[in-house]
């Protein structure tokens, strides 16, 4: 299966170092990799995404093992439902690449495809996973042709709901992993006077039936500089006084609760 072109949503074919299509647009490939399918009338802003200065952090949280529990459990479940041979598996806002990575570990006969609207982001899992297909792309225009994926995994992203069952065969899967009611609620009590629990993703995808749905929840022990790492990460980080930043840098341990909710959903 080929990328399908942002512009005129023909099909793209790789053509020794870049991809065209009939209509004669052309994206080439970068020395990573990877490939640039965000047009400029396309983007929100002119970097959308994270800095690389918050993508290598997040590389170093990650790759510490934090979240190793999470994406174990994301690529096992891929490997139980998609086919072993020829599956066609996107995961939107793929970041630095490791969940994806894992993916591709699980099913290695598949093709996966590692979508993100950050370059920056892309550059660096393009540069660590070659075998993966990576592009800079919108998840509100999917560069992908109807029912052409056997599955997405979306794992926390924005997406566009009626793009993720354009592009979805009949049969075929999304996985979502969204915060469980106590993720990281350690965190809040530093911040907020009153901790509210997170309150469930009462989401319904058109086109979808929820298969199956798993809590993910164990204790963390982090060191002080994976703490603040991860608190930049949350999206309340800017509520964060000072002293909050100074208390996590210090500390040589602060334990928390990491609490996902994973949730199957199959397309009709």
């Amino acid at each position: 299966m080929s990328l399908f072109c942002p512009l005129c949503h023909q099909p793209l074919l790789l053509q020794t170092a870049s991809y065209r299509c009939d209509t004669g647009h052309q994206f080439d490939l970068a020395k990573e990799g990877y490939v640039n399918l965000l047009p400029v009338q396309h983007k929100s802003s002119r970097q959308p995404g994270d800095s690389p200065e918050m993508l290598l952090a997040r590389r170093e949280f990650l790759d510490a093992g934090y979240y190793q529990p999470l994406r174990d459990r994301v690529a096992a479940w891929l490997s139980e439902r998609l086919p072993a041979v020829s599956a066609q598996l996107l995961d939107i806002g793929c970041g630095e690449g490791y969940y994806t990575a894992e993916m591709a570990a699980a099913l290695p006969q598949a093709q996966v495809y590692g979508l993100d609207v950050a370059k920056a982001a892309i550059r660096m899992a393009a540069k660590r996973y070659r075998s993966i297909k990576f592009c800079v792309a919108s998840s509100q225009r999917l560069p992908f042709a109807d029912a052409s994926l056997d599955g997405i995994v979306r794992i926390y992203a924005p997406c566009n709901e009626e793009e993720l069952s354009r592009v979805v065969k009949p049969g075929g899967y999304l996985l979502t992993v969204t915060p469980g009611a106590h993720h990281l609620e350690q965190f809040k009590a530093l911040i907020y006077r009153e901790v509210q629990l997170h309150a469930a993703e009462e989401k319904v995808y058109a086109g979808f039936n929820q298969v199956a749905q798993e809590s993910l929840r164990y204790r963390m022990t982090l060191s002080g500089v994976a703490a603040t790492t991860l608190l930049q990460m949350t999206p309340f980080a800017w509520r964060a006084r000072e002293e909050v930043w100074q208390t996590l840098a210090t500390a040589t341990a602060f334990d928390c609760e990491a609490d996902f909710t994973l949730t199957l959903w199959q397309r009709a």
